[in-house]
């Protein structure tokens, strides 16, 4: 899995510092759900939805459904077709990352079958059900994950018992990471939690509590120790200023390349 996003975030460098083109997808990936408008951007048809609200100025926002624009009640139709034309690069391009950004969502949904696959500390590991034994057991060799169900067990069961038996393994492995970020940033934790947040992978309590997602156990040890880093981090700084970066570069110099694997994924892929 690693080696996968290490090669997106190589590819979306050369996009950006060598200034090639994004390749614009086809017409059918740009049609927002709620669109009653349409425009031609370049070579390609794209539908929009319009807000019209008292506002001076047109707003553009690029999302999972595509693209809207809100305008200014008074302002002329011809005039937000203009304005589009102007954006049209910004949005083609934002158009194209969120198209792939659905397409890697798809591809990193977990199956929850016999023989099925999910990622687990970056490395990927097979479901194998094993009506014979008795809860869940990683083998030896930590590549496949034994799941005491029947075979005709539902996914929904599957999936229960499965993410109970990654929130242990999460705590245990999240627990003496932060006490070794702790150490080298001299702060004191007093608490860490799991959370099953929708939108955040951890966060930080002036009281020194700590909350990070369970689902980052899905990741590499070097995403993972970037977000425990990060919320110590907050213990000193509560902020985002330079000195709090500093402060996460003391500890973890390449910070910016496992922030930027980070982005690319979803806390509810699975």
């Amino acid at each position: 899995m690693l080696k996968r996003l290490a090669n997106l975030l190589q590819d979306k460098q050369l996009s950006l510092f060598d200034a090639e083109p994004a390749v614009p997808p086809p017409p059918d990936a740009l049609v927002n759900p709620r669109a009653l408008r349409e425009t031609r951007l370049g070579e390609h048809r794209v539908q929009y939805e319009l807000k019209r609200a008292r506002r001076r100025s047109i707003g553009f926002i690029v999302g999972a459904d595509g693209l809207s624009v809100s305008a200014p009640r008074w302002l002329p139709q011809a005039d937000i077709e203009r304005a589009l034309v102007q954006k049209s690069d910004w949005i083609l391009r934002k158009l194209v990352e969120q198209r792939e950004r659905a397409q890697r969502l798809q591809a990193n949904r977990i199956e929850w079958r016999d023989g099925a696959s999910m990622p687990y500390l970056g490395q990927p590991l097979r479901l194998a059900l094993t009506p014979q034994q008795d809860g869940v057991e990683l083998d030896e060799a930590g590549r496949v994950l034994r799941i005491g169900l029947p075979y005709d067990a539902s996914a929904e069961q599957i999936r229960d018992i499965v993410q109970a038996w990654l929130k242990r393994c999460a705590k245990a492995y999240f627990e003496p990471r932060c006490q070794h970020y702790a150490e080298e940033l001299g702060v004191t934790m007093k608490q860490l939690r799991l959370s099953s947040a929708q939108t955040r992978w951890g966060s930080a309590s002036a009281d020194g509590s700590i909350r990070l997602h369970w689902r980052l156990i899905h990741y590499t040890p070097a995403i993972i120790d970037y977000v425990v880093a990060h919320e110590l981090a907050h213990l000193r700084e509560m902020n985002h200023s330079p000195r709090f970066w500093d402060l996460v570069r003391s500890v973890m110099p390449d910070f910016e390349q496992a922030r930027s694997l980070l982005r690319e994924e979803s806390i509810t892929a699975s």
